[in-house]
């Protein structure tokens, strides 16, 4: 009996060994994370064989150290990406998404991995308008105050010392005699040189050579006062503060860092979809603005070929940082980090931003 039951549990010890043997000898499967992402050249955009940009080859460079098995899962709208991050419907986004307080509270944030800004695009007024425009600018007007200021001190000046002894060219006393005076120190400015007035008396011929050199630095200085009044100039000099924007048409894509930035000072906007719909957006309405991520913004306008018809304003709004994105609490974060921040400090990362920027 005894034998039995030892020869019943060898059977069994070598059942369960030959179960462990065969376990250990199968490869193991390692998990296929899910990445979301959505369309946002130049970050992530179509490529013949799946997908390219910045985002993308990044996150290939830092999966060399990381070695994971993954897959893209792919999103129509910003909204639904942050949506499936927070929800933990995917692992984690590698999309440009701008670290913000809001999104704090919802998600967690890898290293910041690209710095940009929050900026503005118009599109450019014709020259026949601006140049209409600006003659009734304060700039024009105060340019055109003290050209006026200047000629009139040295014709009267000139007039001082002329009006006894050339009552016939200046025009003696009074009001007749400092019109005359204004007049050839006009002439004189400009380097005219009608020669209907000239002064006789040392005075006179004293003061006409001080101005004839002054009027060389004076008009040189003024006439580049009034040219920059009158050139074609951005509304980019019409914006001082966030407040500004409240005199314009604003528009914004949907659920985007813009758009919360927006929301926090109270500006009214409409909202687009992404960058390209916000490009089109300005070829039909010149007098609005659309605000947007930087990098985007001048990919947009470069792909559509819109150099000559749309700009981005010098002036931004705010400093921004894309991150990859993850749901509250992930573990990735601590796998992730230590190898893009080792992968940022090569020369191949350099090289990969110089072609960005």
């Amino acid at each position: 009996m005894i034998k039995k039951i030892f020869s019943v549990l060898i059977i069994v010890f070598i059942g369960f060994a030959s179960a462990i043997a065969q376990d250990s000898i199968q490869p193991t499967i390692s998990k296929t994370y899910t990445i979301g992402i959505r369309q946002t050249p130049p970050f992530v955009e179509q490529a013949p064989n799946g997908y390219s940009g910045l985002s993308i080859e990044t996150w290939e460079m830092v999966n060399k150290k990381l070695g994971w098995n993954y897959e893209y899962k792919i999103y129509g709208s910003l909204a639904e990406l942050l949506t499936a991050v927070e929800t933990g419907e995917v692992d984690f986004s590698i999309n440009p998404i701008t670290v913000t307080d809001n999104r704090m509270r919802k998600m967690d944030f890898s290293q910041p991995y690209f710095i940009s800004h929050t900026a503005i695009a118009q599109k450019k007024k014709s020259n026949a308008w601006a140049v209409v425009k600006n003659l009734w600018s304060w700039e024009f007007i105060s340019a055109l105050l003290v050209l006026i200021g200047v000629i009139f001190i040295f014709g009267f000046l000139v007039w001082l010392f002329e009006r006894k002894k050339n009552d016939a060219e200046f025009g003696g006393k009074g009001f007749k005699g400092l019109k005359e005076g204004f007049w050839w120190s006009a002439v004189t400015m400009t380097t005219v040189g009608y020669g209907d007035k000239s002064p006789q008396t040392t005075g006179g011929r004293v003061v006409a050579l001080v101005w004839m050199f002054m009027a060389i630095i004076i008009i040189s200085s003024l006439t580049a006062s009034i040219a920059s009044a009158l050139t074609v100039e951005s509304i980019n000099n019409e914006i001082n503060s966030v407040a500004d924007l409240d005199r314009f048409n604003v528009v914004t894509v949907g659920s985007s860092s813009s758009q919360e930035f927006l929301d926090l000072y109270q500006i009214k906007h409409d909202e687009v979809t992404n960058g390209a719909a916000g490009i089109s957006y300005l070829i039909e309405n010149p007098n609005d603005l659309f605000i947007y991520d930087e990098p985007i913004l001048d990919f947009e306008i470069e792909r559509q070929e819109l150099e000559d018809e749309i700009q981005v304003l010098e002036k931004t709004l705010k400093k921004d940082y894309f991150s990859y994105s993850f749901p509250k609490n992930s573990t990735l974060i601590k796998e992730i980090n230590p190898s893009l921040i080792s992968t940022m400090k090569t020369m191949e990362w350099s090289r990969l931003m110089e072609n960005y920027n």
